[in-house]
C-alpha cells in the first residue's frame, strides 16, 4: 500500500509539474521585440542603441515572468541569472567585436603585399605607396628580445614563490610583483631612458625598448605561472616524492608540464599585451624610416609607434597606412598565438 501511495505522489507530481516549451520562449522574445517596435513608432523614443537596450530588458522581463507563471519561482530565478550571465558577456564581447571589425574595416583595403614588403624610405606623406615592413621587422625582434628576458626570469621567480617561497623573502617578491603589474608604461620607458640611454650613454637603440617591454611584460608571466603552478594537485607531488624523484625534477618533470597550457596562455597575453605599447618606444627607440635589423645600435621602427604617427598625421594615406598597420599587428599576436597553442597541444598529446 506504501508503494501505491508512493506511486500515485509521484505522478500526481509529474503530472502537476509543467515546463515552458522553447516555441513559448521564442514567442515571448519575438513579442517583446513587437512591443518595443510599437513603443518606438508610437512615442518619441528614437536610435538604434536606445531600441537595443529596451528591446533587450523587455525580453528578459518578459521571459522571466512567464517563467515564473508557468515553471515556478525558482525556475524563473535561474533564467534571470542565466540572462544576466549571457547580457554581461555580450557587454563585455561586444567592445572587442567593434574594434576588432572596425580594424579589419579600415586596415583590410591598404593591406596588401607590397605593403607587408615594403618600407617608409624615401615615402612622403602625400605618396600612396610605402609599407610596413621595417616596423615588423623592429616589432619582432624588441617583443622577442624582451620575452627571452622576461619569460625564463619570470617562471624562475614564479617557481621560487609558490614551491619554495614560503618565508618573508618570498612574501616581499609577491609584493614586488604587485607593485610592478601596476606601472605604468611611460614610467618603465622613463626608468631605461633615464638609466640605459642618459646614464651609460646607449643612446636610442631597438634594445633599449626591449628592456622596458620586459619590465611590463615581466609580472604578468609572474603571475599567470604562479597562478597555474599552484592549480597542479598536490597529490602529483606527492606521487613524485614517494617515488623518490627529487624536488627539483619533480617541478621539471612534473608540475611544469602540466601547467603548460595555462601558462602558454598566461605568456601569450603579456606579449600580446607589450607588443602593442608605444610610450617606451616612443621615449627610448626613437623612428627609423629605413629597414634597420641591428636591434642594439641606433633608432628602430616598431608598429606601435609607426600606427601612432600615422593616426596623428594629416595625410589619408598615412591614416590608412596606421590602419593597416594596427590590422598587422592584431594579426601576429593572433598568429603567435595559436601557433603557440598548437605547439602546447602537440607537446600535451605526445607525452600522453
Amino acid at each position: 500500500m506504501t508503494a501505491d501511495l508512493a506511486a500515485t505522489g509521484l505522478r500526481s507530481r509529474s503530472l502537476t509539474t509543467r515546463t515552458l516549451p522553447r516555441s513559448g520562449l521564442a514567442g515571448a522574445a519575438v513579442g517583446a521585440v513587437a512591443v518595443t517596435f510599437v513603443l518606438f513608432a508610437v512615442t518619441p523614443l528614437q536610435g538604434v542603441a536606445d531600441f537595443l537596450v529596451a528591446a533587450t530588458l523587455l525580453v528578459i522581463v518578459t521571459v522571466t515572468t512567464l517563467t515564473l507563471a508557468v515553471e515556478g519561482r525558482r525556475r524563473a530565478i535561474d533564467r534571470l541569472a542565466t540572462s544576466g550571465a549571457l547580457l554581461a558577456l555580450v557587454l563585455t564581447l561586444l567592445p572587442l567585436g567593434f574594434t576588432l571589425g572596425y580594424t579589419a574595416y579600415r586596415g583590410a583595403k591598404r593591406l596588401t603585399g607590397d605593403f607587408l614588403s615594403h618600407s617608409m624610405a624615401g615615402v612622403g606623406p602625400l605618396s600612396p605607396s610605402g609599407g610596413v615592413y621595417h616596423a615588423i621587422i623592429g616589432t619582432l625582434e624588441q617583443v622577442l628580445i624582451a620575452s627571452l628576458i622576461a619569460v625564463p626570469l619570470g617562471l624562475l621567480v614564479a617557481i621560487y614563490v609558490t614551491e619554495y617561497g614560503r618565508n618573508v623573502f618570498g612574501t616581499a617578491i609577491r609584493f614586488l610583483i604587485d607593485v610592478m603589474t601596476g606601472i605604468p608604461s611611460i614610467v618603465a620607458g622613463l626608468f631605461v631612458l633615464a638609466f640605459w640611454v642618459l646614464a651609460l650613454h646607449k643612446g636610442f637603440s631597438g634594445f633599449a625598448g626591449s628592456l622596458a617591454l620586459a619590465i611590463l611584460e615581466l609580472p604578468i608571466v609572474v603571475r599567470s605561472a604562479e597562478e597555474m603552478i599552484r592549480l597542479v594537485p598536490a597529490s602529483l607531488r606527492e606521487a613524485s616524492y614517494a617515488l623518490g624523484v627529487p624536488r627539483w625534477k619533480t617541478i621539471l618533470r612534473i608540475v611544469l608540464p602540466t601547467a603548460a597550457t595555462g601558462i602558454t596562455t598566461g605568456v601569450m597575453l603579456a606579449i600580446a599585451r607589450v607588443a602593442g605599447e608605444t610610450a617606451p618606444v616612443l621615449l627610448v627607440v626613437g623612428n627609423n624610416n629605413f629597414i634597420h635589423t641591428n636591434v642594439f645600435n641606433g633608432p628602430q621602427a616598431s608598429l606601435p609607434l609607426y600606427v601612432f604617427q600615422g593616426a596623428g598625421s594629416s595625410s589619408n594615406f598615412d591614416i590608412d597606412r596606421a590602419w593597416a598597420a594596427a590590422l598587422t599587428l592584431i594579426l601576429i599576436v593572433i598568429v603567435l598565438y595559436v601557433a603557440a597553442r598548437l605547439l602546447t597541444r602537440r607537446s600535451s598529446l605526445a607525452r600522453r
